[in-house]
């Protein structure tokens, strides 16, 4: 990708614009380069910049209406260059580490956070569902996919990548939220992303083991079921990932 290349060129720009001084980078995600830095008064903190598209332009503004509460603090942004600066979270250990179990009772207390703010000014599953159903599911899927989006419950603010690796082990709490893909839903659907997730644990016994836990929230299992069934399709372009495939095998 063309982007990655320049990636580091634009974090020292935004760097030096913002006083910072750049330390170590991360093991570097698909569409965000992420570097230690230093403020010039002294904070450690994080210098993301990332790839503009439509599941990553609202993060910035996720992580301002959760304003600390489950996931990370922004510090500062600059949207035209898609540039965030952020709470430097210490030890910085994947959620992934303690095993399905104890993550799973991590993600049941941080969920509740995550939902308590409002949804309003987010994308919204309605449109993100006719996106999935234009370019990406068959007829199956996008049949389930209305039936779902017509019949939601309360709407809340999700985080629809919500993975095994995208919560870390900070100072300030135990755990926090990192890289939010934004969007206005149901809760049930948060469940797509932690049943998919292969870091939690890849066999049929432990993916059914954090469907069974999420239902201590309240939490329809039809319902979460459905939702995994048609994300994780429409993010793996018609399941063609062999990990994604085997969810859905599971589920069915």
């Amino acid at each position: 990708m063309r982007w990655r290349e320049g990636a580091p060129a634009l974090a020292n720009e935004v760097a030096a614009d913002w006083g910072l001084t750049i330390g170590q980078p991360y093991v570097q995600g698909y569409v965000g380069y992420v570097v230690r830095v230093t403020t010039a008064d002294g904070l450690a903190a994080v210098l993301k910049v990332s790839f503009h598209d439509r599941e990553t332009e609202q993060e910035p503004d996720a992580l301002e209406r959760w304003n600390g509460n489950g996931a990370i603090r922004l510090l500062r942004r600059d949207d035209e260059r898609h540039a965030m600066l952020l709470e430097r979270c210490e030890p910085g250990a994947f959620l992934s580490s303690l095993g399905c179990e104890r993550a799973l009772d991590v993600l049941v207390d941080l969920l509740p956070q995550l939902w308590s703010v409002s949804p309003d000014g987010f994308h919204t599953l309605e449109d993100e569902v006719e996106h999935w159903i234009d370019n990406r599911l068959e007829p199956d899927a996008a049949a389930l996919a209305r039936e779902l989006v017509a019949s939601q419950g309360d709407i809340v603010l999700t985080h629809q990548d919500l993975h095994g690796d995208n919560v870390i082990s900070a100072q300030r709490e135990p755990w926090l939220a990192i890289d939010p893909k934004p969007l206005a839903a149901e809760r049930e659907f948060q469940a797509a992303p932690i049943l998919r997730s292969g870091e939690l644990g890849h066999t049929k016994k432990e993916m059914l083991y954090r469907l069974d836990r999420l239902t201590e929230l309240g939490l329809d299992r039809d319902r979460m079921i459905g939702w995994t069934i048609v994300q994780t399709t429409a993010w793996s372009e018609g399941a063609s990932l062999p990990s994604h495939g085997a969810v859905l095998e599971w589920l069915s």
